[in-house]
């Protein structure tokens, strides 16, 4: 009966990792957006994101024993960094720069299709049905967040250009879980986190000029401050810890489909900060992506069960 119990509480405690990260990356599109260019350029805001989140987590590492990772796994972990998460969190951040924080969040529910679409092409993965129905479902109601629209005191200055970004950064971000599931599956959050964050932080190195010359530095408020220290500690820090037992204990496909929540929080956040005005029409929409993702659920589930009874 314990054994039977165990990969239940390991699937449930894979969805509640990737659930809070979830909620942390949805606040932090609101935040950002707030940020840019008021206080921060694009570039302060994805060198403090990936400089000081290399830093918090070498300095977790002293608490932790760390596994010395194996040679084979180096190619992993430096693509995986220098590629994958400074991409994604560079162009992610400079996407929120040119475009709007709802359009930003609802592109942002693109990774499961690409992490799907690597799996089939280089792993040989065979999905079930209903995983792909829940992702459907998940991606019309982000459809219909898109066709609704919404409106705010932080407009657009390029919409189009910030919305390739954004695809761009989808790309990178589904790159970064497909790439590092298998060293996910062997190491812990820390031992990897520290090294991926160290790979992205050396390119990160690049974004520091301009630095001295923020509106920041002058700002006679403690908010943009607590802004930034909640970027760096929840979507930077603690998500990204969050996310490796996410991947080890569910899999990379079902975490990239949690995406399909970060509308839901990203708009949630910036109606409370007074940047979007939230319609009826995306309330429909977001009860439409979280049934898509309980469909994606019951499916990954029902999978899993076939291939340990067969």
């Amino acid at each position: 009966m314990a054994e039977e119990k165990q990969p239940e509480r390991h699937f449930l405690l894979g969805n509640a990792c990737i659930l809070l990260a979830t909620i942390f990356w949805g606040v932090n599109v609101a935040v950002t957006k707030a940020l840019i260019p008021e206080w921060m350029s694009a570039n302060a805001i994805s060198a403090v994101r990936l400089l000081g989140g290399c830093a918090l987590f070498w300095i977790a590492s002293l608490a932790f024993h760390c596994k010395p990772v194996d040679k084979e796994d180096w190619p992993r972990i430096i693509l995986g960094g220098a590629v994958g998460l400074f991409a994604f969190i560079f162009l992610f951040v400079l996407s929120l720069r040119y475009g709007s924080a709802i359009d930003i969040s609802i592109i942002m529910t693109l990774p499961p299709m690409f992490v799907i679409l690597m799996g089939v092409l280089f792993a040989h993965q065979r999905p079930a049905m209903l995983e792909y129905a829940g992702m459907v479902v998940s991606f019309i109601g982000a459809v219909i967040v898109i066709v609704s629209g919404g409106g705010g005191g932080h407009a657009a200055s390029d919409p189009i250009l910030g919305d390739c970004l954004a695809i761009a950064s989808c790309v990178c971000y589904a790159f970064y879980l497909f790439i590092l599931q298998k060293p996910s599956r062997k190491y812990k959050p820390i031992t990897l986190l520290r090294w991926v964050f160290l790979f992205a932080a050396i390119p990160g190195l690049c974004l520091l000029p301009g630095m001295r010359d923020l509106p920041l530095w002058h700002a006679d408020s403690a908010i943009p401050w607590l802004e930034i220290g909640f970027i760096l500690f929840c979507p930077t820090f603690f998500a990204y810890f969050l996310v490796q037992p996410a991947i080890r204990n569910i899999g990379a496909e079902l975490v990239s489909l949690y995406q399909y929540l970060l509308p839901v929080f990203a708009a949630i956040t910036a109606v409370l900060m007074g940047l979007e005005q939230l319609l009826w029409t995306q309330v429909a929409a977001m009860a439409v992506i979280v049934a898509g993702m309980l469909l994606t659920n019951i499916g990954k589930k029902r999978r899993k069960q076939k291939a340990l009874d067969s």
